[in-house]
């Protein structure tokens, strides 16, 4: 409003003095270069208004709203407890937390954590991007820094708060180790102002001021963040257990209408590695396949299906020949007779239809959440990858490029077993093993499990042939059809 006003009072003086007969050329002169400076600062962003909100945000959240991250909101309360006791910290002389820093995987609920904590503390968020500090303009990112600290405080006094806390996403790109960069020391001037900043932070300020930051690569920062005194706390925030991502479905499913057959439990455990992005994502997919079938609930089946939507993909519109479907139903055919051998029951489905990058594909399910393993545990692992190659080639006389990531894989765990002093040469370091003895010691390992599944499916090649028709004429077969499949062959 108060733009429009003087645009229009500027062209009016204008006009009235080109109209009384005045030289208005200096006049536009300096409206020209004011039009420049204003393109400059509001257009290129050299200065920046940033995200500034009352309790983390217009719909504010609490920990309870954040699920699977126990540990991670008790270390982290018990941190914001400092800020809440500032009184008694005061008296009993103790230096404040200035810096807390969220490290972990992408998505497991970094920024929610830091907005919940503002909630608990009854603070002023200001928040912003690492990015946002990044410009080609020399001095543009320390000022930025200090527009951002300063708008914290001066909108916790306008609120009559006495609390705020400042969060930095990514700020691995503002907080790189200095040095990096030898074109030009912005990176550097502007991590030299958030250190000031920090080390500004008073015990007896009229507002207490808190820094969160958040970062996937805590390994990348300058070790001056680090150093008591700035961040203070690291708080790890992990991907959730299967405990956690029960908790984390639930909170997910809480305003979704739910079928009676949904089992949140059996789903979590077939969610291992799902962070809760992937979580938030995978009951929003459910709810969209129970629109587009016009359903008024959504069902078990939706979210069966949208756990291999989000591992893999939308389904493709593109059908591969009936030579490549044949083939592709012998493949995963044969991964999954494995996976059923080394661990009954552990078939959840089976499918020739194409899926992101996959012509077909099998799943499994994980009974629990396993974090280390055994060696048996690591060969059956590898059987199960190299079944889809050798079955390709006992059923239909030769192998084929789809076997290509089911390699890469199993010669990363060929590798831990080797690292995991598992093979011939016992306990070695594999980075010194000369390049020649590495190679042969980890295609021994392979050979071994090669043999193993040639030998297991040879002897089964009828029932192999069987199963694999049926999940062609089918085109997708669950678990339980599977097993009742083998017992009939049985």
């Amino acid at each position: 409003m108060h733009k429009e006003l003087g645009i229009g009072f500027g062209a009016a003086l204008i006009i009235f003095l080109a109209v009384s007969g005045y030289n208005i050329g200096p006049l536009i002169l300096l409206a020209v270069v004011a039009g420049a400076l204003y393109y400059l600062m509001r257009v290129k962003g050299l200065v920046k208004n940033f995200a500034v909100s009352e309790g983390g945000g217009g719909n504010p959240i609490s920990f309870t709203d954040v699920g699977g991250q126990a540990a991670a909101i008790k270390e982290l309360s018990e941190a914001l407890d400092f800020i809440k006791n500032y009184r008694f910290i005061r008296h009993l002389g103790i230096r404040p937390i200035k810096g807390i820093l969220l490290t972990g995987p992408p998505g497991t609920g970094k920024t929610m954590l830091a907005r919940a904590a503002a909630g608990y503390t009854d603070a002023i968020f200001a928040s912003a991007s690492g990015s946002e500090f990044v410009e080609m303009y020399a001095g543009v990112g320390a000022q930025r820094v200090r527009k951002l600290f300063q708008s914290a405080r001066e909108e916790a006094q306008k609120a009559t708060k006495s609390n705020a806390i400042v969060f930095i996403d990514e700020i691995d790109v503002l907080g790189g180790r200095r040095g990096k960069v030898t074109n030009h020391l912005e990176y550097d001037q502007t991590l030299n102002q958030l250190l000031v900043e920090m080390d500004g932070i008073k015990v007896d300020d009229a507002v207490n001021l808190l820094v969160i930051a958040a970062t996937n690569r805590a390994d990348l920062l300058d070790p001056a963040l680090l150093r008591p005194g700035r961040f203070d706390r690291q708080v790890r925030v992990e991907l959730p257990d299967r405990d956690g991502r029960l908790e984390i479905i639930r909170l997910h499913t809480r305003n979704k209408p739910l079928a009676k057959d949904v089992d949140l439990a059996a789903i979590a455990r077939e969610t291992f590695g799902f962070s809760g992005a992937h979580l938030e994502s995978l009951a929003n997919e459910a709810a969209i396949l129970a629109m587009r079938e016009h359903l008024e609930v959504i069902s078990h089946r939706h979210f069966v299906e949208s756990v291999e939507k989000v591992l893999l993909g939308n389904r493709l519109d593109r059908r591969p020949t009936q030579e490549e479907l044949q083939r592709v139903a012998v493949h995963e055919t044969g991964h999954a007779l494995l996976s059923e051998s080394a661990r009954p029951g552990s078939v959840t489905a089976l499918t020739v239809t194409p899926r992101g990058n996959a012509l077909g594909y099998f799943r499994q399910k994980t009974e629990d959440d396993k974090y280390l393993y055994t060696q048996e545990q690591l060969e059956n692992q590898l059987s199960v990858l190299l079944a889809g190659a050798v079955a390709e080639e006992i059923a239909l006389g030769s192998r084929s490029t789809g076997a290509t990531n089911d390699f890469d894989q199993a010669v990363g765990i060929a590798e831990t077993i080797v690292r995991a002093g598992m093979s011939e040469l016992g306990v070695v370091s594999v980075e010194e093993l000369p390049d020649d003895i590495r190679h042969q010691v980890i295609s021994r390992v392979l050979k071994v499990q090669e043999e193993r599944v040639k030998e297991y499916l040879a002897t089964r090649r009828g029932l192999l042939v069987r199963v694999a028709d049926r999940v062609l004429s089918e085109e997708r077969l669950s678990g339980e059809e599977f097993r009742a499949l083998l017992q009939e062959s049985a």
